[in-house]
């Protein structure tokens, strides 16, 4: 197995086996600052160079028209809407956060930011330092090599713009190491180079390395005097590698205003208040159809590192999860979204909205008669959306008996706060961290595991205490509305919009339902806590998570050596998805705490060696009796089917004893010696003939080689045999 393939396994099996700390193999280091707040906040933030303002119906637009619209993406819980703006001749017609996310914050563009990059390369073409037909190999002349002088002797600069590279290190690759640019050039390729459609954020890294290599700085410093000073752009972050080298194709921070201007800069043929930032003729050429996609991704094709649009002339600068920024040539209108959905391409319910509203055979006159009584019912659908009315009236719908419900749900929430102010509860299952997984992975950041969970309250106010590795992270839970602080993680800073709401079960339990909202990234961390007695359960969840992450590790079956041969024979073998299962309950973990006594020691659960030996051994006793079985049944198979059977009988088992509690991380070595071992039966396969010998004997081996596993591992993993 290739090194990236390794590392890919090995984070997920890390990640599944409950981990924590820097369980990746790139080097973690802080860059992420703070949002840099104005007079502007709470509410909208003061933009430098701010667009000017106008009432919808001055530029053609109904107010009614843009109040359906909120209220449409508002009602559909997939998407998430987060921010929207919206501009026609260059003036903000409508602007909109959606609770918890304010107005005008900077916001994660994931690869909406390939666009930008691909305005810094028209740049550096207009400057005389690179061409199209560049090959990538040449432009890193210092790094060729026998090898891939053959390999990537084909891959040129515009196979980068316009997604046809084939390269097959991609995104996958930035768990492998720290030298991503040395993880490309000796990769393979996956097809023709200029002939095949393969979308990869690492051709958008290449591009911004490409940058470095030619100018000496990184993106962000080439773009500075370029694109952000002349354009009043200076609220914006972009990550780097850990070599430093702007990652181009993600990890760009930007508000909605500046993503809007970037769009008008298109429309504007590059033109910024007179000057001209991009080349016109880049302008054109980037815009313009250069390859036809998958219809799952996009229905309208491909340019130089962005999509192309429905509306004749239009495209789109598209991120996962729902960050895009839309120019409509023809309207003169751009429409910037931010948002937390489960879609990565732009063949999705958000932009299935927008285009209903903003394309097919809408077509707006120049301006509109006046409509007061439509701009007040859109200022209320605003002000709905961001959670300014949330007033309750003297006597509102309902009477003196809705206002009595709601003083009663008032009391006993105070009542509640009351009774967990000053509790504190051990968790047994110390591996789930606040921030969601997968930004764990998109930031390399991995947490240090919750240990425990306290409660305080001020009056009325109650405060959550997750006390995660050597910090404790302290946060208000707003109950009417979301309250909102800064939340370092490893020097990393997050702003958290944290709302709770209390309920009780069909059993009676008490309830604490927290939404952690991160508001500056499309992820939500969402949990649930059951209160019993002196016990606290704890189900957590992220948003978008369980979806977003499966598509992933499907992906994963078209690798090859060890993880795709497991993957593939698991699922050829029609039995149960292991991997599914696991990844299932590492993103949505239920761990279990103790009521921490403030005035005594706490005594630890008697019995729980016992019972924990107990699981191991059924655990072990069933794996061995379906090894043992699958063993004897092979004799009539050929080699190949046996393996497959092989895995699939042993991994249905696994699964079904994961479920009943057993050992997570014995699970883990159990299939990694899976691996191990079907990939020699693979190997003896090709080398032996297909004799009853043969296969008795390399089924054998794997039996044993597992059972001598569980054995010598059982007072290893003792402790660690709490389900959760």
């Amino acid at each position: 197995m290739a090194k990236t393939e390794l590392a890919v396994a090995e984070l997920i099996w890390n990640m599944i086996a409950r981990k924590t700390g820097n369980v990746g193999k790139v080097d973690f280091f802080p860059q992420k600052p703070a949002f840099p707040f104005g007079e502007g906040f709470p509410g909208r933030e003061e933009a430098e160079q701010p667009l000017e303002r106008a009432i919808p119906e001055t530029q053609g637009i109904s107010s009614a028209r843009i109040a359906a619209f909120l209220k449409e993406l508002a009602l559909h819980e997939s998407i998430d809407i987060h921010q929207i703006m919206l501009v026609r001749n260059g003036k903000v017609i409508c602007e909109c956060g959606f609770a918890p996310y304010p107005a005008g914050m900077w916001h994660a563009s994931y690869s909406m930011c390939k666009s930008i990059t691909g305005m810094a390369i028209g740049m550096l073409i207009a400057e005389g330092k690179l061409k199209l037909g560049d090959k990538v190999i040449d432009v890193f002349h210092t790094r060729k090599n026998l090898f891939n002088i053959f390999r990537l002797k084909d891959v040129t600069v515009e196979n980068l713009l316009d997604m046809t590279s084939c390269v097959s290190f991609n995104e996958t690759g930035i768990v492998s190491g720290n030298d991503w640019v040395r993880g490309y050039l000796e990769s393979g390729l996956a097809g023709v180079p200029g002939r095949d459609f393969e979308y990869n954020s690492m051709n958008t890294y290449m591009l911004s390395a490409m940058i470095t290599e030619i100018t000496g700085e990184s993106l962000m410093e080439y773009l500075r005097p370029r694109l952000w000073e002349p354009m009043g752009i200076r609220r914006i972050f972009w990550e780097t590698c850990p070599k430093g080298i702007t990652k181009g194709g993600w990890g760009l921070f930007i508000c909605p205003e500046d993503a809007a201007k970037l769009g008008m800069l298109y429309l504007q043929n590059g033109n910024w208040k007179g000057e001209q930032l991009v080349p016109e003729e880049w302008v054109r050429t980037s815009s313009t159809l250069h390859m036809e996609t998958p219809s799952e991704m996009s229905s309208h094709g491909y340019g130089y590192q962005m999509w192309m649009g429905g509306r004749e002339g239009s495209f789109n600068y598209n991120g996962m999860l729902g960050q895009d920024v839309l120019a409509y040539r023809d309207l003169n209108m751009v429409v910037v979204t931010n948002a937390g959905s489960k879609e990565l391409f732009q063949n999705c319910v958000l932009l299935g909205i927008v285009k209903k509203y903003f394309e097919g055979d809408y077509n707006p006159p120049s301006r509109l008669p006046d409509d007061l009584r439509s701009q007040i019912m859109l200022q209320h659908v605003i002000e709905e959306m961001e959670g300014r009315r949330t007033g309750l009236p003297v006597i509102e719908k309902g009477g003196w008996e809705k206002r009595k419900a709601v003083y009663i749900r008032s009391t006993l929430r105070q009542n509640r706060i009351h009774y967990l102010d000053g509790k504190t509860y051990e968790m047994e299952e110390k591996h789930v961290g606040l921030m969601p997984l997968m930004m764990q992975v998109f930031h390399n950041n991995f947490t240090d595991g919750i240990g425990k969970i306290g409660f305080t309250a001020a009056g009325n106010r109650l405060f959550i205490h997750l006390f995660e590795g050597e910090e404790e992270i302290s946060l208000e839970i707003g109950f009417v509305k979301a309250a909102a602080a800064n939340v370092s993680f490893h020097g990393d800073i997050y702003r958290l919009g944290v709302k709770g709401e209390f309920s009780t079960d069909e059993d009676g339990r008490m309830v604490l339902k927290i939404d952690f909202a991160f508001l500056e990234e499309a992820c939500r961390r969402k949990v649930k806590l059951y209160f019993d007695g002196d016990t606290l359960e704890a189900h957590w969840d992220e948003t978008p998570g369980k979806e977003v992450i499966m598509e992933g590790l499907d992906s994963l079956t078209d690798i090859g050596g060890k993880m795709g041969f497991l993957l593939n024979t698991i699922k050829e073998s029609g039995g149960i998805d292991v991997f599914h299962i696991l990844v299932e309950r590492t993103v949505q973990p239920v761990c279990t705490g103790r009521l921490i006594d403030p005035n005594a020691e706490v005594e630890k659960e008697k019995g729980t060696e016992k019972g924990t030996e107990t699981e191991m051994q059924e655990a072990r006793d069933a794996v061995q009796d379906t090894l043992q079985n699958t063993a004897q049944d092979a004799v009539q198979d050929t080699p190949q089917k046996a393996v497959h059977k092989f895995v699939g009988d042993a991994a249905q088992k696994i699964v079904q004893n994961i479920v009943g509690g057993a050992v997570q991380k014995t699970v883990q070595n159990i299939v990694e010696d899976i691996v191990q071992n079907t990939e020699d039966t693979e190997q003896n396969t090709v080398e032996n003939t297909p004799e009853e010998n043969t296969q008795v004997s390399s089924l054998s081996a794997a039996q044993n080689a597992l059972a001598d596993n569980t054995h010598n591992k059982e007072g290893e993993h003792v402790s660690e045999w709490k389900s959760c």
